[in-house]
């Protein structure tokens, strides 16, 4: 691990844009994976001045989730190099359900891999606590029922396609520019369709309604087999919950979306490789996605 002197800086960003280019691209060629703490609100920043090409070069596993979704979508969007998300650094002492992967299992798998992961019996739903209040193993971690359901109600499908997708507040900012292109995206990387998956981190539910529709709006799901909508905390408006938000923006897109998948503000969540091949079933709210690790 390396602690660049400004990381310990406080105020909004510990450094210009150019210098926090400077230390992705510094970390990509030093290291198998770049896994941030937490943090990248203005990751935007730094998108016009990437070296994409290089980082795609370097072959290194970038993981992240919520705001990093800034970076990892465009990495895979603009140059079809795979990219994970699920953990950041401060997420690494939670034991994860034994459902899901941890990320070091699946960047440790060789590229034609395939692996899978069922649905988590339980989410947690409490607010966060003190660190020192946390109950970091398995079976106290997550105390709430949880299961995927199908918008529509149906009880079993069966979905396939090219994984994309990341935060919803952060990638809606991305679509109609080129690091959020994800129409080219499927014409050039996925001929199979795609698997669009979003979750929001604390919009309420007309800001979750819009960016929707921004992104239909978008052509992002043009190619999608399916959508795959997180579990989040974020609330409702008077006239309007979060899960109508969904159904008002994509209930009549003839594709099957799947509501409380694991990935979100409301852990557990698996991790979803940007570019893998997947396949996705449910049956009966028993879910299971495979990812394929191929071209």
């Amino acid at each position: 691990m390396h602690v660049r002197d400004h990381a310990t800086t406080g105020g909004l960003v510990p450094a210009s844009a150019a210098d926090r280019v400077q230390d992705l691209h510094t970390s990509f060629r030093s290291g198998d994976a770049v896994l941030p703490p937490w943090g990248g609100e203005l990751a935007i920043e730094l998108l016009d001045g990437i070296d994409w090409a290089a980082l795609a070069d370097a072959q290194t596993w970038f993981v992240g989730w919520s705001d990093i979704s800034t970076l990892l979508l465009p990495l895979t969007t603009v140059t079809g190099l795979a990219t994970m998300h699920g953990a950041n650094l401060m997420d690494e002492p939670w034991d994860l359900p034994t459902e899901c992967h941890r990320w070091t299992d699946v960047a440790s798998m060789a590229a034609g891999s395939s692996f899978q992961q069922r649905s988590a019996p339980r989410r947690r739903s409490r607010p966060w606590a003190a660190w020192s209040e946390e109950p970091l193993d398995r079976d106290r971690a997550y105390e709430t029922l949880t299961r995927w359901r199908a918008i529509d109600g149906r009880s079993d499908l069966s979905i396939s396609g090219r994984l994309i997708g990341g935060c919803l507040e952060t990638v809606s900012l991305l679509a109609g520019t080129p690091y959020g292109d994800v129409p080219r995206f499927a014409l050039e990387h996925a001929p199979e369709g795609t698997l669009v998956y979003l979750e929001a981190a604390g919009s309420d539910a007309i800001g979750v309604l819009r960016m929707l529709r921004s992104l239909r709006l978008a052509g992002w799901f043009d190619a999608a087999k399916g959508i795959l909508i997180g579990r989040t905390n974020s609330p409702d408006t008077p006239d309007l919950s979060q899960e109508d938000a969904v159904r008002r923006a994509l209930g009549d897109i003839d594709v099957p979306v799947v509501l409380d998948f694991d990935t979100g503000h409301q852990p557990p969540q698996m991790p979803l490789v940007n570019g893998a091949l997947a396949d996705v079933t449910l049956v009966d709210g028993q879910g299971s996605i495979t990812q394929h690790l191929t071209a």
